[in-house]
């Protein structure tokens, strides 16, 4: 049964992984030169690896509970499965820093395809869990979960304008 209320209990997961990422991001630039284009690479590539790794550890629920909101995921189950790895394939390419444009291009598209999913179960008031952490947490998809997905964005076009 999913609630109609959340609490800060819910979100325990997500925040502690979000913020083991975030200081990671945050400190390693600064013991080096303060390169802020490396803290976001390290950030987006800790993020895609970890939570592409939760999302592979139960692969088929992870699967069937992003068909449930990915506009791509409902028509292809193929990418619904194919979707962690590509998630770890761009962690990794983050973290190398290989082919960095394309890294942020495919990083904007599959980010803003996401966010478009997730608006749309929201804006219908749909209650169901996020797939973000795969299905090992039971984390609800909220007006988090969006901003979560408009954030990567967010860093995906900057870094994009810093590369040209």
């Amino acid at each position: 049964m999913i609630k109609e209320h959340y609490t800060f209990k819910d979100f325990l997961p997500l925040i502690i992984i979000l913020t083991s990422i975030l200081v990671i991001s945050i400190i390693i630039p600064i013991l080096t030169d303060g390169n802020v284009m490396l803290g976001m690479r390290i950030f987006m590539g800790g993020f895609f690896i970890v939570f592409g790794t939760l999302k592979i550890i139960k692969l088929k629920d992870f699967a069937s509970a992003y068909q449930m909101y990915d506009i791509i995921a409902m028509k292809s189950k193929t990418y619904a499965y194919m979707y962690p790895f590509l998630e770890m394939l761009l962690g990794i390419s983050f973290l190398l820093n290989t082919v960095p444009l394309v890294t942020n291009w495919v990083t904007l598209i599959i980010m803003i395809i996401s966010a478009i999913g997730v608006y749309l179960k929201l804006r219908k008031k749909e209650t169901i869990m996020c797939a973000c952490l795969g299905t090992v947490f039971k984390v609800p998809m909220t007006w988090v979960t969006l901003a979560e997905d408009v954030l990567m964005a967010g860093m995906a076009i900057i870094m994009i304008f810093m590369l040209s």
